[in-house]
């Protein structure tokens, strides 16, 4: 008799432990992070595009970005010799005020643009890139800025027969342009398609399932040449 009283006394003692949480109770659901959202684009002042600097300690002036979160912005900017940012000068990092100012070389085409970081680690966009020469001793005539790419955009597939390639390109002492445009299945474009021509498209037939790759040589008229960089992209 004692025994099955043990036996009950147990099972009663277990079924209350259930009943008021002693065990298998479930943990706590864990709070749902906030998320981080990035900053906004930062927009740039100066130099302005295009400009010709006379002093080679050059300003760069950007628009504050802003965060959504409130968060501290720092800026990070890069400052290359070339439009794609592969042939980079400076890459300044942890800008804590919207400008800084840079000692660079006389007579050079640069190119600068400029991303906002949070204190989270969120970064924006990269700012537009805007183009700047320093003035050399003794210039009397620039090299013109390198192309840009207007379309297709670079990567793209491309799903015509046919696409118009198009660009852009300026000179800081305003001479006339002219181009050579390659254009080729291999990498780097060796096949030119056109030679001295002074519009900034130019028209060509495709085939699918292809990879196209093509580049742009800008001259201008006081033997200045400037090769612009390899664009690709492909066919469906």
């Amino acid at each position: 008799m004692k025994k099955y009283l043990y036996i009950s006394l147990v099972l009663l003692i277990s079924t209350s432990l259930s009943f008021c949480g002693g065990s298998g109770g479930d943990d706590p659901t864990p709070p749902i992070p906030t998320p981080n959202n990035k900053p906004s684009i930062p927009s740039l002042a100066s130099p302005t595009d295009n400009q010709l600097c006379i002093d080679v300690t050059v300003s760069f002036q950007w628009n504050a970005a802003t965060d959504p979160d409130g968060d501290l912005i720092k800026y990070e900017l890069q400052l290359a010799t070339d439009n794609q940012f592969t042939q980079n000068v400076n890459n300044e990092l942890n800008i804590t005020t919207n400008s800084i100012q840079l000692a660079l070389e006389k007579g050079v085409a640069y190119y600068w643009r400029v991303k906002a970081i949070d204190s989270k680690g969120a970064t924006s966009s990269y700012s537009s890139t805007f183009s700047f020469y320093t003035e050399g001793d003794g210039v009397s005539n620039h090299l013109p800025f390198s192309p840009s790419i207007v379309a297709p955009n670079l990567n793209e597939v491309v799903q015509t027969t046919a696409v118009t390639l198009q660009w852009d390109a300026i000179d800081v002492d305003n001479d006339p342009l002219t181009f050579d445009v390659y254009f080729d299945t291999v990498n780097p474009p060796i096949t030119i398609v056109s030679e001295n021509q002074t519009t900034k498209t130019f028209d060509v037939a495709l085939e699918s399932s292809k990879n196209y790759y093509w580049k742009v040589v800008v001259k201008d008229d006081k033997v200045g040449v400037t090769i612009g960089p390899i664009w690709g992209f492909k066919t469906d």
